[in-house]
């Protein structure tokens, strides 16, 4: 696949956008978008600065009064208008999140942009449906309704894994709902993020709506959710990086939306159709190079068929084809970053110790040596309480383990910090129907692993946070909730009046 763009010329005015305008970070340091599949360097950019990111705060709070104060049919219209210029352009945006990410080019084309596309006209139908419920006299002598009022600038953070669908998760809810917003992208992987807000100019969105400051974590990302002005956070990452998000928000008590890490168990009865396992398994697991927190990473497969699931697998993993992301035929690309491949490596090494390494656990050499590669993996026989089944790996690597009856199976399913998604497998209806109850994820599929839709809520339970991107549940995180009541007496000295002050004739 060709460039649809030149990037260095696309991003020459600089990596922020503030007030509908590219600009150049203030910070004084640098930082370099890597392409992952051969380590060469996309854009080098100034990253922000606290006072860009004041800047792009000020933005969004002079903004606020005139979009939300936009009827919901005009907040829609410029919505739908968004996602036609996204579908204009999707081949240049997925070009940009595969040559950032490492991304295969058919991963991009056919999941990460459509997906953005069809998530931003939901949004737009959603902007005409902010409702509350039905006036009625609950006290009998008053009318009481419910308004749903944006709730001001929203300071959003969102993760290298899915740039371009992340972004759209944390903006699209926000601003239908009549918010503005400052949308910190990951350092790695900016351009899409950009790109995405420059879409909505062009879609008619006024200036301020949506601002983006890339700029480092540790300054830019804690000075946006600490700002004064900033009335909720909305973050998505790891769960020791969402903690020390949270200790900021709630120290200047703002909303806070976490999505954070995930270790979705993969959970196989016996009486499953293998084959669908094996498969689901595969694609589950290696989804985005196993960067994605509702992942498949933890097989538990009832003994009857565990040696079987182990030996397929195994054998579907053999056929996956690793290579330069823009050729149509590669199924797997690069991790984003050499340093998160060592990482992934790092975790399948101790392993070794405890578990065996049933194939893959290889960074490949020849062509592939300079970018950031690393086989699919699937490992057998490590025990519940090791690293490999307790912590996030976050890479193409897959763990199965055994178990007995479907007490067992759930309770292991169950036994990590993490509740963000799951599956279960089985041709039962009882069966399957028990595990999505006892199961406690924030989504559980059934012979079935990692699809989504726009319509349906995501995110997590236990240690994977709080709160929903996606749906109309995502308004309850934008939007406050004010009662409204009238008198319908007329009558001046109410009894009630009585328990305060006066006495009862």
């Amino acid at each position: 696949m060709g460039n649809r763009f030149q990037v260095k010329d696309r991003f020459a005015d600089g990596a922020q956008y503030i007030d509908g305008q590219l600009r150049t970070g203030t910070s004084g340091q640098s930082h370099t978008v890597v392409d992952p599949a051969t380590g060469d360097e996309v854009l080098t950019y100034e990253l922000a600065s606290t006072a860009d990111v004041d800047e792009a705060v000020a933005a969004a709070r002079r903004a606020f009064p005139g979009w939300s104060g936009a009827t919901p049919g005009e907040r829609s219209d410029a919505l739908y208008k968004l996602a036609a210029v996204l579908a204009e352009q999707a081949a240049d945006f997925a070009y940009a999140e595969s040559l950032q990410c490492g991304k295969p080019i058919k991963l991009s084309t056919e999941f990460d942009v459509p997906g953005t596309i069809d998530n931003t006209a939901f949004f737009a139908g959603a902007a005409r449906h902010l409702q509350g419920q039905a006036a009625a006299e609950y006290s009998g002598d008053h009318t009481s309704y419910v308004r749903r009022e944006a709730i001001g600038v929203v300071g959003s953070i969102a993760p290298w894994n899915y740039p371009l669908q992340m972004a759209a998760w944390k903006i699209l809810p926000a601003i239908a709902a009549g918010n503005t917003i400052v949308l910190k992208p990951a350092e790695l992987t900016p351009l899409t993020s950009l790109m995405f807000a420059q879409a909505a100019k062009d879609a008619g969105l006024p200036d301020g709506v949506i601002n983006i400051v890339t700029g480092a974590g540790r300054e830019a990302g804690e000075h946006l959710v600490g700002h004064p002005d900033v009335v909720m956070t909305s973050f998505t990452g790891s769960t020791a990086v969402g903690k020390r998000v949270a200790e900021i928000a709630t120290a200047t008590v703002k909303r806070l939306h976490l999505e954070l890490g995930g270790k979705a168990p993969f959970l196989v009865f016996d009486d499953a159709d293998l084959e669908a396992a094996a498969h689901g398994a595969v694609a589950a697991s290696l989804i985005n190079t196993g960067q994605d927190c509702t992942a498949a990473t933890r097989a538990y497969v009832q003994r009857p068929l565990h040696d079987a699931f182990v030996a397929r697998v195994a054998e579907l993993m053999e056929t996956v084809r690793l290579g330069d992301p823009f050729a149509p035929t590669t199924d797997l690309g690069p991790l984003v970053s050499h340093a998160q491949r060592d990482r992934v490596a790092g975790f399948v090494e101790r392993a070794r110790a405890y578990a065996t390494v049933v194939t893959g656990g290889e960074i490949p050499a020849g062509d592939l040596a300079d970018g950031a590669y690393y086989r699919p993996t699937l490992i057998s026989g490590a025990a519940q309480d090791s690293e490999v089944v307790q912590s996030e790996i976050f890479g193409p690597v897959l763990v199965v383990l055994p178990f007995d009856t479907d007490d067992e199976g759930i309770a292991l399913a169950n036994d990590t910090p993490y509740g963000l998604a799951a599956s279960a497998w089985s041709r039962d209806l009882y069966r399957a129907n028990r595990a999505t109850r006892e199961i406690k994820a924030g989504c559980v599929w059934v012979n079935d692993h990692i699809p989504i839709i726009s319509e349906m809520p995501h995110g997590g339970y236990k240690a994977s946070g709080f709160g929903k991107d996606m749906s109309a549940y995502s308004f309850e995180e934008y939007t406050q909730v004010k009662h409204v009541m009238y008198d319908n007496t007329a009558v001046a000295e109410k009894d009630w009046h009585r328990t305060i002050f006066g006495d009862r004739p």
